[in-house]
């Protein structure tokens, strides 16, 4: 059996189905799990443990049988911590067939064969009674359910479905209560995610003001959360408008209900501003007396708590459908709604209030598009200001009042640069009929729709006449495609720009007229325990998962770098930056692979977890602009990474595979870009 998987091809710039064997899905989804994220949580490990210790001992001081349901068991872990407790029997449920079968021998490697039964179903599907899965009712919930936003998988409607069908009434469940938290904050950086910002440009005749559409300004945006590691979000980037404050719990010991509802709190703003973002997360009770607490609070929140790292739970940031200005002591309204997976908020003064009417929130609807054109760090990107100068600064020099000019990217605001700056004529390839659309509302709200046109066409199909006959003395790109997802996928321009060959005039300016490949060799902060194994979680072996795991990445995901936004995720330098490739945009793409080999000597101290590997493109001589490292910040190597691209990190094999990692003095490197498919394939020795 085949399976067709959704891949970037950085020749066409277009997403393509490729035709894979049907153990693909499953090895992806393998490699790249956050089991071992999960695995290597102590503070929740340790937390889940105490809890159903607890609930076991108060079912048995009932003089009842411990009888336990574990929903989404994984690797069979808060069944082995019940069954270790002393419970009777336990239920563990798992609906991913392949973890299932490693929850199986899991149980059976640990002892727990006779006391724990794997049900490989979705919960909603398992039978109670005597030729059931289950032969009675449990008396104990046991379940991990929870994302970030905390509802978003599902927990809901299946504890719904258990509360009605699969446990007693009054049963105990583990984890006992969930509760939401939020604070109100006004953030220039995190509404830029949100929000187009108008651009200011400096041009000959005065400076012109790029504005956006209206609908884009009023636009409440899509209904997902942003969910980030707000713990590397510094004070000084926002500012809180509110105390944190509960905005609404759920029991898990009761019957739950999944359908939409809105919850509503009073807040009395500590301080004048602008509120913009609703910033939450949640605390696990894990026990009916809220002693044993898992929180997901960020460090100004508990300062004196030892911060837990976590890469399966993270904070959540929610936009409000529009800046509403608040004042210090003056109430406001802040309403929750919520429907089985996903949460948006919605911001009312007190006056408003009186007018109940308005208490149902319908979820956001992007209505300008541009929110499923740009994601949240191209909106970062867009709206970044040194950046947009850069672009204007090498522009300057190559612009005039003859410049034929065509841009490639994908939703890019080069086009209204290059006219601002006075262009005879400018041309934007769109890759696709939402990108029109945006580009030209975008336009159209600047009066430039006569002067910018807008063309959706494959390079290749292009022809003199979409030129109006003219030859392109300025060809740009930033370069961004939307498809992209590791930073050299953008080389996309240099197809492009070789596919249009024919419409450039002979004296050409290709901005940028280069880009370069860059590595360094880092030590992570935590980013590499998602790779590490764990061999024994809480006592338990669990050496089967790392096994799976591992298995996984060798099918061929350990041979890839994969992406990460490196802002979020410290790391320190242990050699220098080294620029290992370089393509050259003011020629075609050769039809020769380009290679490099060498090694990289390490200055630091430090586990050499990985390689980081990004692109800087040079616009001219002068100007570059890097999607990666900004700067090395001190002489312990503290990296500030570009916070607006996700840069590639290539773990090394000593991670992945458990090996002691020595201090090595140097890295040896083999890379090779395959000039006929566009990818990059690399190779790393630990010296």
């Amino acid at each position: 059996m085949k399976t067709f998987c959704g891949r970037a091809n950085p020749t066409t710039g277009e997403m393509e189905w490729l035709e894979e064997g049907e153990d693909y899905d499953y090895h992806q989804e393998i490699a790249r799990s956050r089991y071992a994220d999960m695995l290597h949580d102590k503070d929740r490990n340790v937390k889940y443990y105490q809890g159903i210790r607890a609930a076991v001992s108060r079912v048995k001081e009932r003089g009842e049988k411990a009888i336990v349901l574990d929903i989404g068991t994984g690797t069979g872990l808060l069944s082995m911590m019940a069954a270790s407790a002393g419970a009777d029997f336990c239920y563990a449920v798992e609906v991913f067939k392949p973890m299932a079968k490693a929850a199986v021998k899991i149980v059976e490697k640990n002892g727990f064969a006779d006391k724990i039964k794997v049900i490989s179903k979705h919960s909603t599907e398992v039978t109670v009674g005597p030729d059931g899965d289950m032969e009675c009712r449990a008396n104990i919930l046991v379940t991990e359910l929870f994302d970030t936003e905390l509802i978003g998988e599902g927990a809901l409607p299946t504890y719904e479905h258990a509360h009605k069908y699969l446990v007693q009434e009054g049963c105990e469940a583990v984890p006992h209560r969930a509760t939401v938290y939020v604070q109100l904050v006004e953030s220039k950086r995190m509404w830029s995610w949100n929000k187009l910002f108008p651009i200011h440009i400096e041009a000959e005749d005065g400076e012109k003001i790029i504005v956006p559409p209206p609908e884009m300004e009023n636009c409440p945006g899509v209904p997902s959360v942003c969910d980030i590691q707000l713990n590397q979000m510094p004070s000084s980037d926002f500012t809180a408008l509110s105390d944190v404050v509960t905005m609404f719990s759920v029991d898990f010991s009761k019957p739950v209900q999944s359908a939409s509802t809105c919850y509503r709190v009073q807040l009395e703003p500590v301080q004048s501003g602008k509120a913009q973002i609703v910033l939450s997360w949640w605390d696990i009770d894990m026990d009916p007396s809220g002693m044993v607490q898992c929180t997901m609070a960020p460090y100004w929140v508990k300062p004196t708590a030892a911060l837990q790292w976590r890469d399966h739970w993270m904070q959540c940031v929610y936009f409000l459908p529009n800046e509403e200005p608040v004042l210090q002591g003056e109430k406001v309204f802040l309403t929750a709604c919520r429907d089985e997976y996903s949460v948006w908020y919605k911001l009312q003064k007190a006056r408003e209030e009186e007018n109940k009417a308005d208490v149902g929130v319908e979820s956001p609807v992007c209505r300008c598009y541009a929110h499923l054109l740009w994601n949240r760090p191209r909106f970062g990107q867009l709206n970044d200001q040194n950046r947009t100068q850069q672009y204007i600064k090498a522009l300057r020099k190559v612009v005039n009042s003859d410049t034929v000019c065509l841009c490639i990217s994908d939703g890019s605001l080069l086009p209204v640069l290059v006219h601002c700056l006075g262009a005879k004529q400018v041309f934007a390839i769109e890759n696709s009929g939402l990108s029109c659309s945006v580009m030209e509302k975008l336009f159209k709200a600047n009066h430039l729709e006569d002067k910018i046109k807008v063309i959706e066409a494959r390079p290749e199909l292009l022809k003199a006449s979409h030129f109006r006959d003219e030859k392109v003395s300025v060809l740009v790109g930033e370069p961004f495609f939307s498809t992209s997802l590791l930073p050299w996928h953008n080389l996309y321009f240099w197809y492009a720009r070789t596919a249009v060959t024919s419409h450039l005039s002979s004296s050409v300016t290709v901005l940028p007229q280069a880009a370069s490949l860059h590595m360094m060799i880092v030590e992570f902060q935590d980013l590499w325990r998602i790779r590490s194994p764990c061999g024994i979680c809480e006592g338990f072996d669990v050496q089967t998962m790392d096994d799976m795991i591992k298995d996984s990445l060798n099918f061929r995901e350990s041979k890839e770098a994969e992406p990460h936004p490196l802002w979020e995720y410290p790391c320190k330098s242990l050699s220098d930056p080294l620029e290992v490739l370089t393509f050259d945009f003011r020629q075609t793409v050769p039809q020769h692979c380009l290679s490099t080999e060498g090694s990289v000597n390490l200055l630091r101290k430090g586990r050499s977890h990985g390689a980081v590997l990004w692109m800087e493109y040079h616009l001219d001589a002068d100007v570059s602009i890097s999607t990666g490292l900004m700067q090395i910040s001190n002489e312990k190597g503290n990296c500030d990474w570009n916070p607006h691209c996700k840069q590639a990190v290539y773990f090394f094999s000593s991670v992945i595979e458990s090996e002691t990692l020595s201090d090595p003095g140097a890295v040896t490197y083999a890379i090779n870009f395959d000039t006929k498919t566009g990818e990059i394939a690399m190779d790393f020795k630990l010296l």
